[in-house]
């Protein structure tokens, strides 16, 4: 649930007025409403055959013309899974990694390998495969390995692995290094062809895309089935980008996801409360990813290994609630520390630094990310959280707003680091105790020269305009055609303009419940952990998700709020929109392809008038005209 920052941490920035003619790219048959061919013209998406790609992208091309070593890493698996071969499942312990290494775990075993999982300690190894572990594998036997999630960085590892004798398969999507490591066959999205749609796959969808190569050379349906069902798990709670064969293959995945014949995932479903409803992408990415990667961040990666292997359905059981109680712990160990850490920052004043960075040695490596990246809702600031890591180092996670590379910032920093990496919105980094002021000094001096240009606070980005009367199910169920929703194509956020605060509570665990009407339409609307103040302006715009809440067998659309702010206008006055501009008052409304503005003598400006009038002022006030109703200017 995303935090609600109070109303003078929001920065709003409304979308800009589209140009003429944008929202008559609508496909011909079953058009998509107004609102949402707005959106989806914000995001890019044109012409009819793009919305349509979206809604229907094509099937997958074949994949061997994608990958030049698949055949060959194809090839090497059918003689392992023919032989029985021992073959070693080099994983990670992030949820790409572990249902990776589930995904080829449980083919293998159907197919006559005899696959063992082999996943690093998140506390005692770090990341990636290690010359230690080919050691103890090429002892047991072990001849073959695969990588999956890691590997592309492994040298020594897998030098060592092949002074043993022991052949390697890559699947990875870190960035190549120069030179690769030793390897039989390479399966990377840098490798595939420019443009391939293969470009977006994480860790599980490589994996998925050799597990599905060798069941269709085996012709093994159920070892698919089961492969695409942990690559819709492990695509989701990546958070890869929902496009290309991503969003072909979580469209025809994820209606199956309730019917999965995995035993681990159904016992999961049924702790989360889910195994009477269908499993969405939401559901997934909030209850059941976040399950997975509680493992992975304060237990044993195994454990989700074999819950996600397993066929016995009592063992299956007590893994998922193993699960559970480590999701509990982390729950619990996040709120301690999010709470120091807010402790630590109003104990310097009410000055707060223009990048966050806190330090305690007691802090759980595990979770520290997941503090980090709630102060950065909370304040629109880039923040680092670091723990002790013994002989003198901390060791950090990072998380950033859009718009400050966190990759490029921790480069600019090298000097002062032992190690980092990451992308632009997160990273990681291990600094010596006795650098971390200068370290926060150059941070410091990065964000508030970010800052300078993109704004103090939360940005509020609502990309559609809505009226409470178009708020329906029908609206509901057109707004449902566009999903799946996630990294590259996320849940779109509506506004809606002058909104009459009915009712308001503030409910246990700081969550703000408020009832709001429009014209004759009602709607709730909720604001999670909400950190402002209770007494709000009576006329509001709101920025949200709009949901379908069930409770107790009630269902209902629901507004998540992520957005608030006291309303200048925009009230529906008898089918009008009042605008206010430059402490004006006016009436738009629209008619036919264009607008009409009308002042407050009864004069009317069409958008035509006012596209061919030179006046800066009619320019602008045409421009807000139109992104009141939500048009083109």
């Amino acid at each position: 649930m995303s935090l609600l920052p109070a109303l003078q941490e929001q920065r709003w920035h409304l979308p800009a007025p589209l140009a003429p003619g944008a929202l008559q790219a609508a496909p011909a048959s079953d058009p998509l409403p107004e609102p949402l061919l707005a959106l989806l013209s914000r995001r890019g998406f044109t012409s009819p055959e793009a919305i349509a790609a979206l809604l229907d992208p094509e099937a997958a091309p074949a994949a061997g013309r994608h990958f030049p070593d698949l055949a060959k890493a194809v090839a090497r698996l059918k003689r392992a899974c023919s032989q029985g071969e021992a073959v070693a499942i080099c994983g990670d312990y992030d949820a790409d990694g572990m249902t990776s290494t589930a995904l080829l775990v449980g083919v293998l075993q159907r197919l006559g390998a005899r696959p063992i999982a082999a996943i690093p300690s998140r506390m005692d190894d770090g990341y990636g495969l290690n010359a230690a572990m080919v050691e103890k594998l090429a002892e047991q036997g072990v001849a073959l390995l695969v990588t999956v999630d890691n590997g592309v960085s492994a040298l020594e590892a897998l030098e060592r692995a092949k002074a043993l004798g022991v052949e390697a398969i890559l699947t990875d999507h870190h960035t190549i290094p120069d030179p690769l490591p030793p390897h039989l066959a390479l399966l990377h999205p840098q490798r595939t062809p420019p443009g391939s749609p293969y470009r977006g796959l994480a860790g599980v969808g490589l994996a998925y895309v050799l597990a599905a190569a060798l069941c269709q050379s085996l012709r093994h349906t159920d070892g698919q089935q089961i492969a695409l069902n942990l690559f819709c798990i492990g695509t989701i709670a990546d958070m890869a980008p929902l496009v290309g064969v991503n969003r072909r293959w979580l469209i025809d995945g994820l209606p199956e996801l309730g019917r999965s014949p995995l035993v681990g995932l159904q016992a999961l479903q049924q702790l989360a409360g889910l195994d009477e409803t269908p499993l969405d992408a939401q559901a997934v990415g909030f209850q059941i990813a976040p399950r997975i990667n509680a493992v992975g961040r304060l237990g044993d990666p195994q454990l989700v290994v074999e819950l996600l292997t397993t066929e016995d359905p009592s063992r299956a059981l007590a893994l998922a609630r193993d699960c559970e109680a480590l999701n509990r712990q982390r729950r619990d160990l996040c709120t301690a520390i999010e709470a120091e850490a807010l402790a630590l920052l109003e104990a310097d004043g009410p000055q707060r630094p223009a990048f966050l960075l806190l330090a305690q040695n007691h802090w759980h490596h595990g979770v520290i990310g997941i503090v980090a990246a709630r102060l950065v809702e909370r304040f629109g600031l880039p923040a680092a959280l670091l723990a002790g890591e013994g002989n003198g180092r901390l060791r950090a996670s990072v998380r950033a707003p859009r718009g400050f590379a966190v990759d490029g910032a921790l480069q600019q920093c090298a000097s002062l680091l032992e190690r980092f990496g990451g992308h632009p919105a997160a990273g990681g980094f291990t600094v010596r105790a006795e650098q971390v002021a200068a370290l926060h000094e150059q941070l410091n001096q990065l964000a508030q020269t970010w800052l300078q240009q993109a704004g103090h606070g939360t940005p509020v980005e609502p990309e559609a305009l809505l009226s409470f009367e178009q708020i329906n199910r029908s609206f509901y169920r057109q707004l449902q055609r566009l999903e799946p929703f996630g990294i590259g194509h996320p849940q779109p956020v509506f506004w809606s303009q002058g909104c009459q605060v009915a009712t308001q509570k503030l409910l246990r665990g700081g969550h703000l419940q408020l009832e709001l009407r429009q014209g004759e339409a009602s709607l709730r609307a909720m604001g999670w952990r909400w950190q402002g103040e209770t007494n709000l302006p009576a006329l509001l715009d709101v920025a949200y998700r709009l949901r379908l809440d069930s409770w107790q067998g009630d269902e209902r659309l629901q507004l998540e709020l992520v957005g608030l702010r006291a309303s200048a206008g925009g009230a529906v006055d008898g089918g009008e929109v009042v605008l206010q501009h430059h402490n004006r008052t006016y009436w738009c409304r629209r008619e036919g392809a264009g607008l009409v503005v009308r002042n407050a003598a009864g004069d009317e400006l069409t958008s035509a008038e006012g596209a061919s009038h030179d006046h800066p002022y009619v320019r602008g006030l045409m421009q807000d005209a139109a992104l009141a109703l939500g048009l083109v200017a």
